[in-house]
């Protein structure tokens, strides 16, 4: 549910653009809400001036200030989005598998089991980032250097 003073935090503009007040949030929440995390770093990020390092990017890129918030803004809201197309929703399935057993279990012995197998998976997914001679040439690799691989 929206607070009385959020509904007021946007508008549209006579061209027909959104404005969005940035405003500083110093809201509380009992110790066991579910997103007291998330609230913190809202208060905590709240005490910085975002609009310093948006201004200097527009001034040494030409680009407006309205224009770099609004990538900003949309590159952080769609980034979990982002996250799994990157990784896929089958490997989202295959890592969260271990997790769902050792919060099952509710041990910590499990919980470091599923750290472990989360850790040997990880390292298998960074493996060619890390060490991308493992992987013979590819065909089209081998086509632009000629037949022999020359």
């Amino acid at each position: 549910m929206a607070s009385e003073s959020s509904r007021t935090d946007t508008w549209v503009s006579e061209d027909g653009e959104d404005v969005v007040c940035l405003r500083r949030w110093r809201g509380t929440w009992p110790p066991d809400d579910p997103h007291a995390n998330f609230k913190s770093d809202v208060v905590g990020y709240g005490l910085l001036d975002p609009l310093h390092t948006v201004r200097g990017m527009s001034h040494n890129l030409d680009i407006p200030i309205g224009a770099i918030a609004r990538y900003v803004l949309a590159r952080w809201a769609t980034g979990g989005s982002g996250g799994l197309l990157e990784i896929g929703p089958v490997m989202i399935h295959r890592l969260w598998q271990p997790v769902a057993r050792a919060e099952e279990a509710g041990t910590d012995e499990a919980r470091l089991a599923a750290y472990d197998q989360l850790r040997q998976m990880l390292s298998w997914l960074k493996l060619p980032l890390d060490n991308p001679e493992i992987y013979p040439p590819q065909a089209e690799d081998r086509d632009a250097r000629g037949p022999a691989g020359d």
